[in-house]
């Protein structure tokens, strides 16, 4: 934090305090106008931050007072690392307007270990895969060329397939609930999605990036008036505590730590891609080593600490990316404001316990359009790669494989116990692995003409 002080003095006796500076990445702005572009970056994130601890805590079984306390400290963790990638420590962080939250990318994996070995494995998984994707940013120099563009496409196109049937197991009233499927559960989720769309159709500028907010407080209090919000477990919550260290003691076990660490390496893939695609975007150069090293080795090392506090892992957010490259708000330090309102949201534990009575259906309604857009980001990348026959074979075959073989589990009957539980639930660790293959095997330049 020393290191963060430091770099934040310099950073602000070398600029005016002037509102201009939004647009420029070092410089101070005003407090009072950076708090509300620091506050619309905390809204267009911390839906999708909370939205995979809920998930991933009603699968494996959590209570709701577990669960709150884990979106506590997802909330904590969030602003720490996107502080630490505004003004990074050492090598770790990138120095750029990165904003972190829990990953979307390790929902599906974890549903499969929290129901099978129980959350506690989980955290294990974690901690360990953390700190291998911490040590490979270090020396991302070395291997980031392994994961070209079109890698990078199938593995985002895969995990938004991946997570569609998470969204709908939570529109129908959440995998294994009672009533799973009844109308009330039905009617709250489509009301959610309807709030939703219409709310991104008729929104103005930015204030389409609230549209899941939206739809969340809509769908929210629909649920309250058909009594499918439990308060009870709001009680007992202090205002404001520290999160509680090691809530959850971590279980290192090897089907699980294998299975995460390959989804460390797919999270890799995106940050390099989120990294890459903010310096173009907006600063309109090409992102350097140093920028990709610190942003990976941010993503490893806090997704670690995360564990420590019992919580996921975190990457950077496309969103909050896309958010940057449409307002062309770039200052560290108005960016820093949000950061700060999620370290004291993660002091909150109340704030959390609220949050966690949050419906399945009304997760389900918003999550939908989420994992869509996933899917559409993967299929926009494949496009900016290029149709050409080399591109659509690694496409075309990690797909057909990593999603067709997954779900006919059996064909991994005669692979090792370790080796199959990896590749039967994980259709994003199957597509990466034959994506990279075919990148290395496949000719560089295949003689055919790309498609129209």
């Amino acid at each position: 934090m020393a290191s963060i002080q430091k770099n934040f003095s310099e950073s602000g006796a070398k600029e005016n305090v002037a509102i201009s500076n939004i647009y420029q990445l070092d410089g101070r702005v005003p407090i009072s106008k950076a708090i509300p572009f620091g506050l619309q970056h905390v809204l267009a994130m911390f839906v999708a931050n909370i939205t995979p601890i809920i998930i991933v805590a009603g699968v494996s079984g959590l209570s709701s007072t577990q669960a709150a306390t884990l979106i506590q400290c997802a909330m904590l963790i969030a602003g720490i690392g996107t502080m630490i990638q505004l003004y990074p420590v050492w090598r770790i962080g990138a120095r750029l307007p990165i904003v972190m939250g829990i990953s979307f990318t390790f929902v599906s994996i974890f549903c499969f270990i929290g129901s099978q070995y129980g959350y506690s494995a989980i955290v294990g998984a974690v901690l360990v895969g953390g700190i291998i994707e911490g040590i490979l940013g270090l020396f991302a120099k070395y291997w980031r060329k392994l994961i070209t563009p079109i890698v990078a496409a199938s593995v985002v196109t895969a995990i938004g397939f991946s997570l569609l049937n998470v969204g709908a197991h939570s529109f129908g009233g959440g995998n294994g609930s009672a009533d799973f499927g009844s109308a009330r559960n039905l009617f709250i989720g489509s009301i959610t999605l309807v709030t939703c769309l219409v709310f991104n159709i008729f929104a103005k500028k930015h204030y389409k990036n609230l549209s899941v907010l939206a739809g969340l407080v809509v769908g929210y209090l629909v649920a309250i008036g058909l009594g499918k919000v439990d308060f009870s477990s709001l009680t007992g919550h202090s205002i404001l505590a520290l999160p509680q260290f090691l809530p959850f003691k971590p279980e290192f076990n090897i089907n699980a730590i294998v299975s995460v660490v390959l989804i460390f390496l797919v999270s890799a893939t995106e940050t390099i891609g989120d990294t890459s695609a903010l310096a173009v975007s907006v600063l309109e150069r090409e992102a350097t080593e140093k920028e990709i090293s610190g942003s990976i080795a941010c993503d490893g090392f806090i997704s670690s600490l995360s564990a420590l506090f019992g919580c996921m892992p975190i990457t950077s957010f496309s969103q909050n990316i896309g958010l940057v490259a449409m307002t062309k708000v770039v200052n560290r330090f108005t960016i820093l404001m949000g950061a700060i309102i999620m370290v004291l949201a993660g002091l909150c534990p109340l704030f959390g316990a609220l949050l966690a009575t949050l419906p399945e259906p009304v997760l389900g309604g918003c999550t939908l359009i989420m994992f869509g857009s996933i899917v559409v980001s993967g299929l926009q990348m494949i496009g900016r790669c290029g149709y050409n026959q080399r591109n659509m074979l690694i496409v075309a075959l990690s797909l057909s494989v990593g999603i067709g073989f997954t779900q006919v589990p059996d064909i991994f009957m005669i692979f090792p116990d370790v080796m199959r539980s990896v590749l039967a639930e994980n259709c994003v660790a199957v597509v990466f692995v034959i994506a990279v293959l075919l990148n290395l095997v496949l000719p560089k330049n295949m003689d055919v003409a790309e498609y129209a």
